[in-house]
């Protein structure tokens, strides 16, 4: 089969493209930039998603569209969310009903879901909670309401937090306090049951549902809370660390007020979920026959070693995709003096 990945040079869409390619099949990407690890065999086509034009002449041919482009929390882009999150996505679909394509797979998000109660899954509401997971909605009902009225065989994936080697973004700053033996911190004390993917999971998820119309939520099985989490860590690094509970009301409102200053690298999608329990329903994909290899523990770990391996490197490259980049601190290293 011949597959179009969008925002192929992203983390998750390289390692869509890059699996897909293995497998045998023919790949092309379409993104704004090109990864320089980019296998040869791999067709990059450089391209903004808001090209109409572009976009589709890249979809001409293809049989199956993996739309993957979107602007991340991190981001923090404003008015650019719903131009790339919910006008891309709505461009990308309505070029592949006229490209004749035979799928569409478009990546979401659990921030669709805000702060539900969990476990969340197929009869949760969905009512995001700050403008990425609203501009996401938006994107998904869009590309939803496109594929239905053509008659196009449509899947949706909504990943937790995704880790995996190569993960960076915010746990830059995590992996990088523990490695230095600083405290970290969470909003509340931390006792609340939280769930992350693995990306060699999602993806083994995510190829189970390629052939399977429908909406998946995807995280792993074996989770607890994140205080556990971090704990959990700390002893896997051998690092003098120590998890510390901040007040949820005062440090979501100063969070709140250094992000409006750019004064913080956390987005509103942290600070206003990272106190609550998030997990998924996971009875449909079990039903498919998947099963997490990863826990949360398992996962963390895996990232973490990654990231101490690599941290000379990181330090003097910067990759263009928010997840694969280190992340500033801004004011936050004020706090890590204080750690």
């Amino acid at each position: 089969m011949k597959h179009l990945v969008t925002g192929g040079s992203g983390f998750l869409g390289r390692a869509i493209a890059q699996e897909l390619w293995q497998r045998g099949e023919t790949v092309k990407i379409l993104d704004v930039w090109c990864d320089a690890d980019l296998p040869p065999d791999i067709e990059y086509i450089e391209c903004d998603i808001r090209d109409r034009d572009r976009v589709e002449r890249a979809m001409r041919g293809m049989d199956l569209v993996h739309h993957n482009v979107a602007l991340v929390p991190l981001a923090k882009a404003g008015r650019q969310f719903w131009s790339v999150n919910v006008d891309g996505a709505r461009i990308a679909a309505e070029a592949a009903v006229g490209a004749g394509v035979s799928g569409f797979v478009h990546m979401s998000s659990s921030a669709v879901f805000g702060n539900p109660v969990c476990p969340a899954g197929e009869a949760t509401p969905l009512h995001p909670v700050e403008i990425y997971g609203r501009a996401k909605l938006a994107g998904e009902r869009a590309v939803r309401a496109i594929c239905t009225a053509a008659g196009l065989p449509l899947v949706v994936v909504r990943p937790r937090t995704i880790l995996g080697s190569g993960r960076l973004g915010i746990f830059q700053i995590l992996f990088e306090w523990i490695r230095e033996g600083r405290n970290v911190y969470t909003i509340g004390d931390g006792r609340i049951d939280f769930q992350f993917v693995q990306a060699q999971d999602l993806l083994d998820a995510y190829l189970l549902a390629m052939a399977q119309p429908g909406t998946y939520n995807i995280g792993t099985d074996r989770y607890g809370t994140l205080r556990q989490a971090l704990e959990h860590l700390i002893g896997h690094a051998g690092s003098r660390s120590r998890v510390k509970a901040l007040p949820t009301g005062l440090t979501i409102g100063t969070l709140r007020a250094l992000d409006v200053l750019g004064l913080s690298p956390l987005a509103p999608w942290h600070y206003l979920t990272y106190h609550k329990p998030f997990y998924f329903d996971l009875e449909p994909l079990h039903r498919l026959g998947w099963r997490a290899r990863y826990s949360n523990d398992e996962m963390l770990q895996e990232s973490y070693d990654w990231f101490c391996a690599h941290y000379e490197r990181l330090q003097a490259e910067k990759a263009r995709s928010p997840h694969r980049r280190p992340v500033k601190e801004k004011l936050l290293w004020l706090l890590k003096q204080f750690s």
